[in-house]
């Protein structure tokens, strides 16, 4: 091989490297948010199901159910780093099965300077999380707080019908929704979370 076609053959297998190195990078960058959305699809792992509120089921549907009921459980954590008290207004509801509830959170900052965490869920037995559809979710939002600061974090859901067809599923009677605020180090510039509401009462008293 001549010193040309040498040159040639390094020169393309350089750029096929760094290439190859690039989609690597990419592949990095884009797993969490992949995974994510296949969790989302499939409640794999607990991860629970979004969805609209033209999802409810209809009133002649939520008669034939029968009135079936399932008890929920809220659970609230924080990593180590994030210097927040967080947790459910109230620890467990007995939910109709189809039927649109509204949950409430609360974290206040225990910290001396403003704090940014992001909150990661899932549900528990994993199974229930293809049912759990959550319409309205603080969960993967930047959620802001200065120092001494209070926001109720609201949570709407319906446990889909489709849970009773399901033979690994349709005897659940409990389940229990858990978040973890984890730190974010370099938040995006924006408001306070659009969803919280400032607890100024508890603030002054």
């Amino acid at each position: 091989m001549s010193e040309l076609a040498l040159a040639r053959a390094k020169r393309r297998t350089g750029v096929l490297t760094a290439l190859l190195a690039l989609a690597m990078i990419g592949l990095a960058y884009a797993s969490v948010p992949l995974y994510r959305m296949f969790c989302e699809a499939t409640g794999f792992a607990g991860t629970t199901n979004r969805a609209d509120a033209a999802a409810l089921p209809d009133a002649l549907t939520l008669k034939a159910l029968g009135g079936r009921t399932i008890k929920v459980r809220f659970d609230g954590n924080v990593a180590p780093d994030v210097a927040w008290r967080f947790g459910p207004k109230a620890h467990d509801i007995t939910v109709r099965i189809g039927e649109k509830k509204l949950a409430y959170f609360t974290a206040t900052s225990l910290s001396g300077s403003t704090t940014t965490g992001r909150a990661g869920f899932n549900v528990s037995p994993d199974v229930a999380g293809l049912y759990f559809r959550k319409i309205e979710c603080f969960c993967f939002t930047e959620q802001t707080l200065k120092p001494g600061e209070t926001v109720d974090m609201p949570v709407t859901f319906f446990i889909d019908p489709a849970i009773l067809n399901d033979p690994d599923a349709k005897k659940i009677d409990e389940i229990t929704l858990s978040y973890t605020f984890f730190p974010v180090d370099n938040p995006v510039a924006k408001p306070v979370s659009a969803t919280a509401t400032n607890n100024t009462t508890s603030k002054q008293g």
